[in-house]
């Protein structure tokens, strides 16, 4: 989907605000020439003020992002693309990010356990106001940036787990850095029944919709060319 734009795209200064090696893999995949520099943003949102994961996910990314195009604006780097991304699991009206402690982790994958739950995704997508190339999303407060957002969701469906199996699971060190306490790429997919939606979403990146959005926004400049 963005080989038409590649060649517009790997003259650009593109930023993941990251440091997810999941994500970094994805899109070192895809071919796409980028650098990651992990947002300091500190994740403290009260998740009780937002109507729905979705939008909890998409305003995580949104800070993040900013926190990184900003410091870098200062620093006189302004990047063409700043890509943010936060990822959560939501079950019952309840968010799960990564497992605080191992107890904490046992928690999420027992009540997991021969159930379905839902993966979401915010991501944010900054550009600088001046940009020749991007020329839609809402403008940001202090006029400096372009912002785009979006979300994916991922239904995920748990096998029967036993008690033996979650905790040596957790055993592996695999869960503690990852949202919901597991990930579906390694060990955790053994874990895993079925999804319905995009799998790299569960990974912690959308990748369709990533690439259907970066698109959307390069499309009118791949036209000129």
């Amino acid at each position: 989907m963005l080989q038409p734009i590649m060649h517009v795209l790997n003259v650009q200064r593109i930023i993941l605000a990251s440091g997810s090696p999941r994500r970094k893999q994805i899109l070192q995949n895809i071919g796409l020439q980028f650098e990651a520099v992990p947002s300091t943003f500190e994740e403290n949102l009260d998740k009780s003020l937002f109507p729905h994961p979705s939008d909890y996910v998409k305003e995580n990314a949104r800070l993040k992002a900013l926190e990184v195009a900003n410091k870098l604006a200062g620093d006189q780097i302004v990047p063409d693309l700043v890509i943010g991304a936060d990822t959560v699991v939501a079950m019952d009206n309840t968010i799960y990010e990564k497992p605080k402690s191992r107890d904490d982790a046992i928690n999420m994958l027992t009540g997991f356990s021969g159930r379905s739950h839902t993966v979401y995704t915010g991501m944010a997508l900054v550009s600088p106001l001046q940009s020749s190339v991007i020329t839609s999303g809402e403008v940001t407060e202090d006029g400096k940036f372009r912002l785009n957002l979006f979300h994916e969701a991922t239904d995920v469906m748990m096998t029967d787990l036993t008690e033996e199996v979650v905790k040596m699971y957790i055993d592996t060190g695999e869960p503690m850095d990852k949202a919901g306490g597991y990930g579906i790429q390694a060990i955790g997919g053994t874990l895993v029944k079925g999804i319905r939606g995009d799998y790299f979403n569960v990974m912690g990146f959308p990748l369709h919709s990533f690439s259907r959005t970066l698109a959307s926004l390069y499309q009118p400049q791949h036209s000129q060319t």
